[in-house]
């Protein structure tokens, strides 16, 4: 079983409450998130607050505020906030995105997310996990992501998403619907040769969708447990060892 929780340089997680705890998912995406001119910043659907303490750590001054549907993780999310360095500027909110955006927030700068993505699997016998894994009709819908994020973000903001491939391939669709074009991608892949796993990809006002950015990253290095010399660069200033 999961550790109830997890130590990173800068900041603990703690994650018994949590229905999703720490993955290596999560890390690349907080790692490798394009956060240029960031100023104001949403992590949609927290957790444990991972993303949005990530965030924090790797740009100083950009604010942010995360949102957690699950009443029992974002208070989990609030108080690992609350313990780090940047407790000053970090807000958890316990709210879903349709509440939240009736709300009428200011724009964002920065949006990032690791939405449900398992359409096709049995859902969990837990209700939270399930909540945080599956699409269902009362998760986190691609389509609801990304109008959200063609409203509240600045004209030059940027949307960041981790998925699988064949889900992400859905969601360019939901994105491009709105006027979001894919700008950067990055393909990863368990071990050299190997088939993708993850794709992170951020997303902008601005293009066609015909072209885009691309890049690669291995997780190992080999057959081996061994990490990649490139997964380590990305995480060396968050994992306590690699």
């Amino acid at each position: 079983m999961p550790n109830d929780y997890f130590q990173f340089q800068q900041f603990r997680i703690e994650q018994g409450s949590c229905a999703m705890k720490v993955s290596t998912d999560a890390c690349l995406l907080g790692a490798a998130a394009t956060l240029t001119d960031a100023t104001r910043l949403l992590d949609v659907g927290t957790g444990t607050g991972l993303l949005a303490l990530m965030a924090a750590q790797r740009h100083p001054t950009v604010q942010i505020e995360a949102l957690e549907i699950d009443e029992a993780a974002a208070a989990q999310a609030a108080r690992n906030a609350a313990a780090s360095p940047w407790a000053d500027r970090i807000r958890i909110r316990a709210a879903s995105l349709a509440d939240f955006a009736a709300s009428t927030p200011a724009p964002y700068s920065h949006i990032v997310c690791n939405p449900p993505f398992f359409r096709q699997s049995l859902p969990s016998a837990n209700a939270a996990r399930s909540t945080a894994r599956h699409v269902s009709a009362s998760s986190l819908s691609f389509g609801e992501l990304a109008g959200f994020a063609s409203r509240f973000l600045l004209p030059t903001g940027a949307l960041t998403v981790l998925l699988p491939p064949p889900e992400m391939l859905h969601f360019e669709t939901a994105a491009q619907h709105v006027g979001l074009y894919l700008a950067e991608r990055l393909t990863v892949r368990h071990r050299p040769g190997g088939r993708p796993t993850r794709h992170i990809s951020r997303f902008l006002h601005t293009g066609s969708g015909s072209g885009f950015e691309e890049q690669e990253l291995t997780i190992h290095a080999d057959a081996g447990p061994a990490y990649s010399d490139a997964f380590r660069a990305l995480l060396s200033g968050f994992y306590l060892a690699l």
